[in-house]
């Protein structure tokens, strides 16, 4: 057995006496592996590039990703061979809901660039229209993708005086839509109409670089775009040349293409653009959680029973 460490998840592989794990720390990305043995039969990983970790361990029988995304693994190769995957769905649902809110409002009432003002000098004297933004109450606030995080960003934005959720999808959810009033309307019509757009979709072939110059160019100057999914649903040179032109009003992006984004990337000259380094779930409880339940995924696959969370593939 193979782990990439965790204090939880390998606290608790030790109580169940695996006593036959070895540990690593470090990042695997596509192109840049940390040394490891050849002969892993399980593998706990985190949020990396593994398209080679089916190459280069050939007795690999089960993945186990702190995640609730897969789009990092080879998954057509993983389901030829039979590989069983756990994943970490719902117990990140509040954290990523959480952030996504307080993502929203930093952007749309521009608090990173206040605080640079505070330290920087430019708070002066008192001026009617300096650092104002953009407020939800008696908004329109656009969701794509309506599941478990889309439904809680929704929950928590309704508070705020929100007048009208819209939301776009792979089909109408009026069971979950209910509790909001949300109405299910095709991808332009969100676009044109929300002053808020939340991505919180997962990424497939039909949601990549969805929001493009098309989408940005029906948007309101006014509106803000913000996104919690996955970086390859935006076209990233889109969004900055609508950023950059006033076709809208700001961004605030927890994920990106690639990821960690370079620090000379466009994106980062922006004021009126906010990038966080992907920290959706990133509080001490949820990690905990999700450590725990990806060392009980990987404990069931070794076992050969059903793992808590299996990727059906």
């Amino acid at each position: 057995m193979l782990v990439v460490r965790h204090d939880k998840g390998k606290s608790h592989l030790e109580q169940q006496n695996e006593s036959h794990m070895q540990q690593y720390s470090g990042v695997c990305t596509s192109n840049s592996m940390f040394p490891l043995p050849t002969n892993v039969l399980s593998l706990p990983v985190c949020l990396c590039s593994f398209q080679e970790t089916t190459q280069l361990w050939p007795d690999l029988k089960v993945i186990s990703t702190l995640s609730v995304g897969f789009d990092h693994l080879a998954l057509d190769e993983i389901k030829k061979r039979g590989i069983r995957v756990g994943y970490t769905p719902d117990v990140l649902t509040d954290a990523t809901a959480e952030l996504s809110v307080a993502l929203l409002l930093s952007t749309c009432r521009r608090l990173p660039e206040a605080a640079e003002q505070v330290k920087s000098g430019g708070w002066t004297t008192w001026k009617p229209l300096w650092m104002c933004g953009y407020g939800l109450s008696d908004s329109t606030v656009g969701i794509i993708g309506l599941g478990r995080i889309g439904q809680a960003v929704a929950r928590r934005l309704k508070p705020f005086g929100v007048r009208k959720f819209l939301y776009t999808g792979s089909g109408p959810k009026p069971e979950s839509a209910a509790e909001f009033g949300a109405e299910f309307v095709p991808l332009t019509r969100l676009a044109e109409e929300s002053d808020f757009v939340v991505v919180t979709c997962a990424l497939t072939p039909a949601t990549q670089g969805m929001c493009n110059k098309d989408f940005f160019g029906r948007m309101k100057k006014t509106s803000v775009f913000v996104n919690t999914s996955r970086g390859a649903v935006v076209n990233q040179e889109d969004l900055y040349n609508a950023l950059a032109s006033g076709q809208i009003a700001a961004a605030g992006l927890d994920v990106t293409t690639p990821e960690p984004l370079p620090t000379d990337h466009p994106l980062l000259s922006l004021k009126n653009c906010v990038i966080l380094p992907h920290i959706g779930s990133a509080t001490y409880a949820t990690r905990s959680t999700m450590a725990v339940l990806a060392a009980n995924n990987l404990l069931a696959g070794l076992r050969g029973e059903p793992m808590p969370h299996e990727l059906k593939l």
